[in-house]
C-alpha cells in the first residue's frame, strides 16, 4: 500500500534542518540526531504511519503506548473541534468547573474498579505521579501522622520525567542527571523473573519479590512509610510482567503496615491488559491510580489520578485547600476527546476484545518467537509483550551491553517498516487495540523478517 493520496508533499531535508536548528527532542542525543536528521512522520491511519518519504510503517508501539483506538479517528477530531468552538479552555481553579471535565470524571469512575468515585485531572502521567506524591503526604498530614512521608518504588520502573516522577522511577541513568532521587523516596528490586528468580517457580518468586517491600518498610520504619507505587507491568523498563502471586502479596503487605498502594496505570489503564485497569488483571485493589495516554488515545494531552474512597474521604471531610493543581487540569477540549475515546472503547468492545480475542491470539504469536535463534524469552499480557535477545539460546547468555543489540534490532525494524522499541537487550511492543488477527499475522511475519536480518547482521559483525 502506498502513502495516502491526500498526504501533502514534504521537503524532508528542509524539515530536518529546521528540526536540528530549533527543536530539542526528549531522551535524545541532540548532537547525534543533528548529524543524521530526524525521521519525519507526516500521516497516520489505523495501525500505520507514513514518513515524509512515503514509507509506510506498522506502528507496533501505538505512538508511545497511547494511540489505542488507532490513527485517523474523525470522531475524536470532531469532538475536539466541537468543544473548541463552544469553550476551548477554562481553568478549574477558583470554585469553577466545566461540563466536559465533570462528564469525563463520571465516565472514568463508571469503568474504574470498585471503591473509586473521584478524579483529579492533570496534563500528563508525570504530573499524575507528582500529584500522588503530594496527595499521599497531604493524606497522612490530615490523619495526624506527618512523619509518614517516604514513598517506595522499584528499580527499573518509569514514573515520568519531572523531578518527582524521575525520582519515583528507578532508572539510574535518569538519576545520574540532576542529582536524583529527591529525599523521601526509596527503591526495591523489580520482580524480573529472568534476572532474580531462576531456579524458583514463578509463584514462589512472586512472593519473594513482594517480600522485598516488607523488608524495606521494616528498614525505614512503618511509621515513616507513606505509600508504595508500581506499574502493574513495567512498561518502559522492558515489559516486565510479574508473576500472578506478586501483586496480591504486595497488597497484603501494604495493609499489614498501613501503607497506601498506588497503581501507575499510565500504560496499562483503559484496556491494555484486557481489563479497564491493570490492577483488575493482576488482582489487587489500590488506593490511587495514575492514568494518562489511553484515556484520550493520545489525541490530546490528558492525565490524572483516580482517588480511592479511603483517601478522598479524608481530603474532603477534613477540609482545607489541597495546594496543588495545573493550568490545564480538566481542559475542556482534552476532556471532550477523552469522553469520545471512552465511548469508542465501549462501542467497539475493544477492551473485552483484547481479553477474549486479539489478546490471546497476540500472546500465542508473540511467545512463539522463542523458536527464533536470537530470542531467549518472550512474554506477553493483553496487547503488550517483551522479548529478550540472547547470544546463546541454550544458556540464555546475553550480548554484552557494549554491543547495543537492541539498537541494532530496532534499526532493522524501522528499515523494514516495523516499529518495536528496544530497552537494552529487550524488544518490546504494544500495538493499537484496533489491530485485527490478519494484521497480527502480517506484523509477526514482518517481525520475524527483522529478527532474521538482525541475526545476519550480528553474524557479520562477529558477535556469534
Amino acid at each position: 500500500m502506498n502513502a495516502p493520496a491526500e498526504m501533502a508533499a514534504v521537503d524532508t531535508h528542509a524539515i530536518q534542518a529546521m528540526d536540528s536548528a530549533n527543536y530539542m527532542h526528549p531522551f535524545t542525543d541532540t548532537k547525534e540526531l543533528a548529524s543524521k536528521g530526524a525521521r519525519v512522520i507526516v500521516k497516520g491511519e489505523g495501525i500505520f504511519v507514513w514518513d515524509s518519504e512515503g514509507k509506510k510503517i506498522l506502528d507496533g508501539m501505538s505512538g508511545l503506548w497511547c494511540v489505542n483506538v488507532g490513527y485517523g479517528r474523525t470522531e475524536l477530531a470532531e469532538a475536539a473541534y466541537k468543544q473548541m468552538t463552544v469553550l476551548p479552555y477554562y481553568n478549574s481553579f477558583f470554585n469553577t468547573t466545566n461540563v466536559p471535565a465533570v462528564e469525563l470524571a463520571k465516565a472514568i469512575v463508571s469503568v474504574a474498579p470498585e471503591g473509586f468515585h473521584h478524579v483529579f485531572f492533570t496534563g500528563s502521567g508525570s504530573e499524575g505521579n507528582d500529584t500522588i506524591f503530594r496527595m499521599v503526604r497531604r493524606y497522612w498530614d490530615l490523619k495526624g501522622q506527618p512523619q509518614k512521608k517516604t514513598l517506595i518504588a522499584r528499580n527499573n520502573a518509569y514514573h515520568g520525567s519531572t523531578v518527582c516522577g524521575a525520582s519515583l522511577g528507578g532508572m539510574t541513568y535518569m538519576h545520574a542527571q540532576g542529582d536524583l532521587p529527591i529525599p523521601g523516596i526509596a527503591h526495591i528490586e523489580q520482580p524480573y523473573y529472568f534476572e532474580h528468580g531462576q531456579g524458583m517457580t514463578e509463584e514462589a518468586f512472586g512472593i519473594k519479590a513482594a517480600g522485598w517491600l516488607e523488608e524495606k518498610i521494616l528498614a525505614i520504619g512503618a511509621d515513616k512509610v507513606a505509600a508504595f507505587i508500581g506499574e502493574p507491568v513495567q512498561g518502559a523498563g522492558g515489559v516486565i510482567i510479574p508473576p500472578m502471586s506478586y501483586w496480591p502479596e504486595i497488597q497484603r503487605i501494604c495493609k499489614k503496615y498501613d501503607v497506601l498502594l498506588a497503581s501507575d496505570e499510565v500504560i496499562c489503564g483503559f484496556g491494555r491488559t484486557g481489563q479497564w485497569f491493570g490492577c483488575q488483571t493482576f488482582g489487587y485493589q489500590p488506593d490511587l491510580i495514575t492514568f494518562a495516554k489511553g484515556v484520550s488515545s493520545g489525541y490530546l494531552p490528558l492525565g490524572g489520578v483516580l482517588v480511592g474512597d479511603r483517601v478522598a474521604q479524608v481530603l474532603i471531610e477534613q477540609g482545607g485547600d489541597f495546594n496543588h493543581g495545573f493550568t490545564y487540569s480538566g481542559h475542556p477540549a482534552a476532556c471532550a476527546v477523552a469522553l469520545e475515546n471512552i465511548a469508542i472503547l465501549k462501542r467497539e468492545n475493544l477492551v473485552t476484545r483484547i481479553r477474549d480475542d486479539v489478546g490471546p491470539y497476540f500472546k500465542e504469536k508473540f511467545e512463539a518467537l522463542t523458536d527464533h535463534p536470537l530470542v531467549g524469552i518472550a512474554n506477553a499480557k493483553g496487547l503488550m509483550g517483551g522479548l529478550l535477545l540472547v547470544r546463546n539460546k541454550a544458556t540464555l547468555q546475553r550480548f554484552g551491553s557494549d554491543k547495543g543489540i537492541g539498537m541494532v534490532c530496532r534499526g532493522h525494524m524501522f528499515g523494514n517498516g516495523m516499529i518495536m522499541r528496544h530497552v537494552g537487550d529487550r524488544m518490546i511492543i504494544a500495538p493499537p487495540f484496533v489491530i485485527t488477527r490478519a494484521q497480527i499475522d502480517d506484523m509477526f511475519a514482518l517481525i520475524r523478517k527483522c529478527l532474521d536480518a538482525t541475526l545476519e547482521d550480528v553474524k557479520a559483525r562477529g558477535w556469534l
